[in-house]
């Protein structure tokens, strides 16, 4: 193994404005096996670090006119996690100062010579990986609380958890349809669970998070230099869950070149990566979700026909939430004791007003969006009982849906008015366009609002 590997590599920005610099730094920090973009000024930095996730930023403190400092807090606002390392040919105590009361991470002058540059790169990356690893940690405690737990009062839910675990005893491709936020995903980990595989790892791919044009190489990966930017072999998703499960969240939105790809490998375990004409094999189950009325795109030349009988072996419909109403106030007790104890909260429980509210809502969001509405209570609430009042949206009408007008932040307002367009529209991109912004805003809101 060579001596690059043994590093974490990083999403590197370079900020400067002479040419030779950004050209130097980058064949330096690429060598290291790092992915690099270089800007020579603070419009540019901030419009690539909007499109994309950078762990890493060299800032000059010269741009020109410009004054690199100013841009360390625009970058931190946009991307917390950020490790800014200033360069200057112009060092001194007071500047270096600044910078660090800034939020830089660190301060090194010009000329500084390549093994400076990689001590610094191979020390932020051992802290990045630190900080990946606590946030999986985080997200696999957080999976551990009661919505993870596959348990209903309503008949109905109680079929599709009994067939999900006879289907998980098979190597049968199952897929999972339904609402946003009904626990799509959440069935997907518990067939996995319940399956010969539990031991085996499980890849999860939303294919609407990643961009058409790279969710082939993040499925199949790609061998280096089969597109700018590859600089060394990715494996891909399918080749990292040898043995285990991959589920593709929200497959309906799959573009059409992908979905003959992914047919294929169902078909024969067989794939190539991006740039190669080698043939592998892997022994992965599939397991997929989606959203969207599958036959419906299939009928409007959106979805290959072949893919779709493919995917269509053991088919689950998870019901909404609306039509599990014995479930609304068992779930939303769950969630106050797990939530209690995740924020040092001290909640008894409902009052039955706070219950009666609850149970007349529609929750168009599902168990996403009834886990979300009792954690902001959780966190505003004072009181030893959470009652009516808590709620921000005991206005809005029994239907669940507010109108303009209504007393309900407008954060409410936005996320209605987002499901709705692009619930409307054939496509994220055409659903960007009516909302006047672009796909990589829309990919932030969605996330804040789980759509």
């Amino acid at each position: 193994m060579g001596d690059t590997e043994r590093f974490f590599r990083l999403n590197v920005l370079i900020v400067d404005d002479e040419a030779n610099i950004r050209k130097t730094l980058s064949y330096c920090l690429e060598a290291d096996g790092n992915r690099v973009i270089a800007v020579s000024n603070p419009a540019d930095a901030v419009k690539e670090a909007r499109r994309r996730s950078f762990d890493l930023a060299f800032v000059d403190l010269k741009l020109g006119e410009e004054n690199g400092m100013d841009l360390i807090p625009i970058l931190l606002m946009d991307s917390p996690w950020i490790k800014i390392v200033v360069i200057t040919a112009h060092a001194s105590i007071e500047s270096a100062v600044e910078a660090i009361q800034r939020g830089a991470t660190d301060y090194i002058a010009k000329p500084f010579t390549p093994d400076q540059v990689k001590l610094i790169t191979r020390r932020i990356g051992r802290i990045r990986e630190l900080e990946t690893e606590i946030a999986v940690l985080k997200e696999n405690m957080q999976r551990l609380g009661p919505e993870d737990r596959l348990q209903s009062l309503s008949a109905g839910m109680q079929r599709v958890i009994e067939t999900a675990k006879k289907a998980a005893a098979s190597e049968a491709i199952v897929l999972l349809c339904g609402e946003s936020g009904t626990g799509k995903s959440v069935f997907a980990r518990a067939i996995h669970h319940w399956s010969p595989r539990a031991a085996k790892p499980m890849g999860v791919v939303a294919c609407p998070a990643v961009p058409p044009d790279l969710l082939e190489s993040e499925l199949f990966g790609h061998a280096k230099g089969a597109f700018t930017g590859a600089i060394r072999d990715n494996p891909g998703r399918i080749a990292a869950c040898e043995g285990g499960t991959l589920f593709l969240d929200e497959i309906g939105d799959m573009a059409p070149a992908v979905q003959a790809k992914l047919l294929r490998f169902i078909q024969d375990k067989e794939y190539e990566r991006l740039g190669e004409s080698q043939v592998r094999k892997a022994d992965v189950r599939i397991i997929a979700a989606t959203n969207a009325d599958l036959k419906k795109r299939v009928a409007e030349g959106r979805f290959r026909e072949d893919l779709f009988y493919r995917l269509n072996v053991i088919c689950l419909t998870i019901p909404p939430l609306r039509d599990r109403p014995d479930d609304i106030v068992p779930l939303a007790r769950d969630f106050l004791r797990h939530l209690c104890q995740a924020n040092h909260k001290a909640i008894l429980g409902f009052t039955s007003g706070a219950e009666k509210f609850l149970l007349s809502q529609a929750w168009p969001g599902n168990v996403r969006e009834l886990r979300n509405t009792i954690e902001r209570v959780v966190i505003l609430g004072g009181g030893e009982w959470i009652d009516l009042s808590d709620f921000p949206e005991k206005t809005v009408s029994s239907s669940g849906t507010p109108a303009l007008g209504d007393k309900v932040p407008l954060a409410t307002i936005e996320e209605l008015h987002i499901k709705r367009v692009i619930a409307n529209t054939a496509s994220l991109q055409e659903a960007a366009d009516v909302l006047g912004i672009d796909q990589a805003t829309l990919w932030r809101r969605r996330r804040i609002y789980g759509i």
